[in-house]
């Protein structure tokens, strides 16, 4: 008895209805999806080259702004593993790259700095992809797109994902699809073409649009109709302008993702307002402002704290006496989840009497409580918190090498002053320091409250110096 063959089974990659499937079948030239988390943008740019990956000589380039981005847990990377290698796809990882047997390349690669563009000047991109486009300056942008050319048969493209974030040029070249009023994405113009020029470096729009996924023939005409309009205020140039569509996606265009982790937005609803708001509502207007990281109504002001507590004294210190810069110590203290500003000094000290009332204080701070100092950057950060170090003869200090802007810093103690965990112990100091914190990030406004707040925050939550950037050093005279 003859066996019967037994075909090769079809693999079926698709997308989620909604946003992934119209990101997908998108015509224009370039094409963003997001403007919220965890809207399924990275599978969508994963899967974006499987349809080309039999073209022999087909390539795609996906850029996050630094390389270990990549390699995160659950990010690019993870996400190839999971589609490529059933598509025939052999992975390279230590470049970060798929071959195929039909001579087609993926790659993944940072871009992080300015220069970094300049190493790719000869290649030749098919579909070159960003991921994350708010993170890359316009110049990457826009150079990148002159790699992006190919002579492989498949017409050249560029696709990203976003998230909202205001103030920046993504948000101001998106201006179309998103309402100045409010800041939320205008739901009809989502997925909508526009045809574009750059004109001594202004982009000039067309009033044309379509549909970014309607069939080929009306895209074409509307192609042509948008051309010539151009041409028609512009002579000579009409001929190059190129299409763009927006496609919004959030976490509720994302069933198999929430489906997989229902907690998720749970856990994003514990940020703070701003980043709510950018996140989740994919608001392009919103910003850190004064109420806004920090509202002083959050603060509940109680007589004092739990005995039992674990305690820090946390010391931003200024660099000169006298100057704009203001030396504070912030102890704080931590009881059943609750946060406790217990006391706050702060002064314009000459260096010796600065030295002499962090001694002093160390004194004073009930037993056991940690001292933490900020080590700024440079051989002059290092000898201010050694000298600190060493003036606390037996006491556990901690130097703390903070990275990043203080408002990224400040967010974890943001977001448990907005669920009224962060409460201060009733003091003279409590009004300056509530005007301080509500008033960040305000230009010419002081914010060395808010810097040694979001210190002591950190030291009482991070756990063992090992797992951060803190060392411990127990002081020896």
């Amino acid at each position: 008895m003859a066996l019967a063959a037994t075909a090769e089974p079809t693999l079926r990659v698709r997308p989620q209805p909604g946003p992934q499937e119209r990101f997908l079948a998108c015509r224009a030239d370039i094409a963003l999806i997001g403007g919220a988390v965890f809207g399924g943008k990275s599978w969508a740019l994963t899967a974006q080259p499987i349809s080309h990956l039999t073209v022999p000589g087909f390539s795609c380039v996906t850029f996050r702004r630094t390389t270990p981005d990549i390699r995160n847990p659950g990010s690019l990377w993870d996400q190839s593993m999971a589609l490529y290698p059933d598509v025939g796809g052999e992975p390279k990882e230590h470049t970060l790259e798929w071959d195929f047997p039909s001579g087609a390349r993926v790659k993944f690669a940072g871009l992080q700095h300015e220069s970094d563009v300049l190493s790719w000047k000869s290649s030749q991109i098919a579909l070159l992809q960003f991921d994350q486009v708010e993170e890359f300056t316009e110049s990457q942008f826009w150079y990148m797109q002159s790699r992006n050319r190919s002579t492989c048969g498949i017409r050249p493209y560029t696709r990203g994902s976003c998230n909202a974030l205001a103030d920046t040029w993504l948000a101001t070249f998106l201006q179309w699809w998103w309402d100045v009023d409010t800041g939320y994405a205008i739901p009809e113009r989502s997925g909508i073409a526009r045809w574009f020029l750059r004109v001594q470096d202004e982009v000039q729009w067309s009033a044309v649009t379509c549909r970014c996924d309607a069939p080929a023939r009306v895209f074409a005409l509307a192609d042509l109709a948008a051309k010539a309009e151009l041409e028609q205020r512009y002579p000579g140039l009409g001929r190059f302008a190129r299409s763009f569509a927006f496609i919004r996606a959030s976490l509720a265009d994302n069933r198999i993702g929430t489906a997989a982790d229902p907690e998720y937005e749970a856990r994003v609803r514990t940020l703070s307002l701003v980043e709510q708001e950018r996140l989740l509502g994919g608001n392009w207007k919103i910003r850190a402002a004064a109420g806004l990281v920090f509202d002083r109504a959050w603060f509940d002001i109680v007589d004092a704290a739990p005995a039992l507590a674990r305690r820090v004294r946390y010391w931003d210190k200024a660099g000169t006496a006298g100057g704009g810069d203001w030396t504070v110590g912030t102890r704080m203290s931590e009881a059943y989840g609750i946060y406790y500003v217990e006391d706050v000094e702060r002064g314009q000290w000459a260096a010796g009497d600065r030295e002499r009332i962090i001694r002093d204080l160390a004194r004073a701070d009930p037993a056991g409580t940690e001292v933490g100092v900020e080590q700024e950057p440079g051989s002059g950060g290092k000898d201010s918190a050694l000298l600190t170090i060493g003036n606390l003869a037996g006491y556990a200090v901690m130097a703390d090498r903070p990275t990043g802007q203080l408002l990224e810093r400040v967010q974890p103690l943001a977001s448990q002053a907005q669920v009224r965990n962060v409460k201060l112990v009733r003091a003279p100091w409590n009004e300056a320091w509530l005007r301080e914190h509500h008033a960040f990030p305000t230009r010419g406004v002081p914010d060395d409250q808010v810097a040694s707040s979001s210190g002591a925050f950190k030291l009482l939550t991070i756990g063992a110096p090992r797992d951060t950037h803190f060392s411990r050093v127990q002081a020896r005279a």
